[in-house]
């Protein structure tokens, strides 16, 4: 096999693993909590919760530009292979996780961190590894593969948690396997073979520059600051007091400015250091600038979208139609199925053609499509057709296709060979980072909304299941003073309201329910009813929000000027080299295009 195709499938199987298993515990926690043995609706359980939800994607987007600038001087092969050598060791380790309860909660937590630390060495050297082994006129075919598996992986991971989260426990005798050991297993025999191969066929052909030192005060600073900015979102997610959220929490606020201050000293420290962690002037390049903010404004879109489609199916849709609560996972996953054709589809085709017209076109229309899907989606009632959702989850998925593989082949044609692990780890962790602040900014909005409109919802609910005062007020104001419960309950498909009844059994004045009460507000399809109306406002003005940062992404990506790879000429396509007369020099026009510098770097600097 030619070396630049070994360099493909390695690094699509090491993207497309670790973008899986970055949101495969997404939509089998409540097969997860249950084999644990733990309470999801206990106070103690929504750290957690968020901790194994958010603590991933911290990790990742806080190591991918250092580890894309080590790369850059240790070696781009190296270092991903190291990373799938850790990241192969954190999944046998999830899967053989010996203690249940709280302590075995906490563990998957730590065990998830060391998993998400190598798959920041897989990230952040995927596409500088392409972009080593490929021509630039091979690069967009080469990153709609890749970034098929990177974007892909995240929706595939929904998929396949479903459908392993719907596989009852496997009896071997007398060895009982837990379905949510499968959850971790599938990535254990992939991720060996991957990294086994990789260590036996992929060099190094990078280019090091000699004599380069650690940016230590750099790497420090960024990555402490993105840490804490990241960790303050996080614990904004939970209560705090008399709150709903904790962005009133003094420890949130504190993180967060610390957070940002380190962030903005870093910048400063860049421009000071003879070798720095990450070189700033290359946002001076127009298409490096606008690739990389529009992936920004892109993933702050599409991560928040992908916990509202959960929510929406997991906790409302699902319900309402009569499915049980076990069967709601796999069903959910097998919900999601068009956004991935869609990606599917339009990936590849949409790389391929990057090659020949240049990426402003097809990734400005991407993100276009994907606007105006999200803007469709917040018009959807909220007990939907499936085939309105399933012909937007579709149009969602080619428009991310079509902008993903184009606008990761622009970032890194513009970037000098030596710079480019650097280049590829701030891509990605801008992506990382955008999905980390959507779900903080997703959350916020459903739990505020929640906050206002769950008393009445519930009242309603209750008043038609035929509970009158006392208990509709006692059991109407105990739904709605914790919108976070009732956030997390429709999250993980589960009805909250046994463990409500037995808290209230013992409340003064409360008179005890009749069996058919009972019976009607333990149904499936009870607690959808209560949180749907309050669900149905939060939904529209996430998606709304949603659908305008992905038009301002769609303006910033039609602002990168015209085709252009470092070292080269611009135009639509790279020429056919020019054979030199025996003897002489060949013409400018034939030499290696990564030799032919680009002082002014033409009309792509600004």
């Amino acid at each position: 096999m030619e070396y630049k195709w070994t360099v493909l499938s390695n690094t699509t199987l090491g993207s497309l693993l670790a973008a899986l298993d970055g949101t495969i515990v997404l939509i089998s926690l409540p097969v997860i909590f249950k084999g644990l043995g733990v309470d999801p609706f206990a106070p103690s359980s929504f750290p957690i919760l968020i901790w194994l939800l958010l603590g991933y994607g911290v990790v990742t987007a806080t190591l991918l530009v250092t580890v894309g600038r080590l790369s850059d001087m240790w070696g781009r092969a190296r270092m991903y292979n190291l990373g799938f050598a850790i990241f192969s060791t954190g999944s046998i380790l999830l899967f053989i996780e010996p203690f249940q309860g709280t302590t075995g909660a906490w563990l998957l937590v730590g065990l998830r961190l060391i998993q998400a630390f190598g798959a920041a060495f897989l990230f952040a050297n995927s596409a500088a590894l392409l972009t080593d082994a490929f021509p630039p006129s091979e690069r967009g075919k080469a990153m709609g593969i890749n970034q098929i598996a990177f974007i892909g992986g995240s929706m595939v991971g929904l998929i396949a948690g479903g459908i392993l989260a719907g596989i009852p426990d496997i009896h071997l005798g007398s060895f009982v396997l837990p379905t949510w050991r499968l959850i971790f297993l599938v990535s254990v025999p992939v991720g060996v073979a991957g990294t086994l191969w990789a260590y036996a066929r992929l060099r190094e052909i990078s280019t090091r520059r000699a004599g380069q030192k650690v940016d230590f005060v750099g790497n420090i600073t960024f990555a402490a600051g993105l840490t804490l900015v990241l960790i303050s979102i996080t614990y904004g997610l939970l209560p705090y007091g008399s709150s709903s959220t904790g962005w009133s929490s003094p420890y949130v606020i504190a993180g967060m400015v610390a957070g940002i201050g380190l962030l903005l000293t870093f910048l400063f420290i860049e421009t000071r250091v003879p070798d720095p962690m990450f070189r700033l002037e290359l946002f001076r390049v127009r298409s490096f600038a606008a690739g990389n903010i529009g992936a920004f404004m892109g993933s702050i879109a599409r991560g928040g979208m992908m916990l509202l489609l959960v929510l929406w199916f997991q906790g409302i849709w699902l319900p309402l139609h009569g499915y049980s609560f076990s069967s709601i996972p796999l069903w959910a996953g097998v919900a999601l199925m068009p956004m991935i054709l869609g990606f599917l589809v339009a990936g590849p085709l949409s790389g391929w053609l990057s090659d020949r017209q240049g990426p402003r076109t097809l990734t400005t229309l991407g993100l276009a499509l994907a606007s105006g899907t999200f803007f469709l989606l917040a018009l959807l009632p909220i007990n939907f057709a499936y085939w309105q959702m399933g012909v937007l989850l579709f149009a969602q998925g080619c428009g991310m296709g079509m902008f993903a593989a184009p606008n990761a082949a622009s970032v890194m044609n513009s970037v000098p060979p030596e710079n480019r692990g650097a280049a590829s780890g701030m891509l990605a962790t801008l992506q990382n980072s955008g999905q980390q602040l959507s779900m903080a900014i997703f959350f916020t909005i459903v739990i505020l909304s929640l906050s206002t409109d769950l008393g009445s919802a519930a009242s309603a609910a209750l008043h038609g299941a035929q509970i009158g005062p006392p208990d509709q007020g006692l059991l109407s104001g105990a739904i709605a003073a914790n919108p976070t419960g009732a956030l997390f309950g429709a999250f993980l498909g589960e009805n909250p309201m046994s463990g409500l009844l037995a808290a209230l059994s013992s409340t003064p004045g409360w008179v005890p329910l009749t069996p058919a009460q009972s019976a009607a507000v333990l149904a499936p399809r009870f607690f959808a009813n209560a949180v749907a109306p309050a669900f149905s406002s939060a939904l529209g003005s996430a998606f709304i929000f949603a659908g305008v940062v992905t038009a301002a992404g769609a303006v910033v990506s039609s602002q990168r000027g015209a085709r252009y790879v470092h070292g080269e000429s611009p135009g639509p396509a790279p020429r056919a080299p020019t054979v030199a007369a025996p003897g002489k020099a060949p013409p400018p026009s034939s030499r290696a295009p990564e030799a032919m510098m680009s002082p002014d770097l033409r009309e792509n600097e600004r």
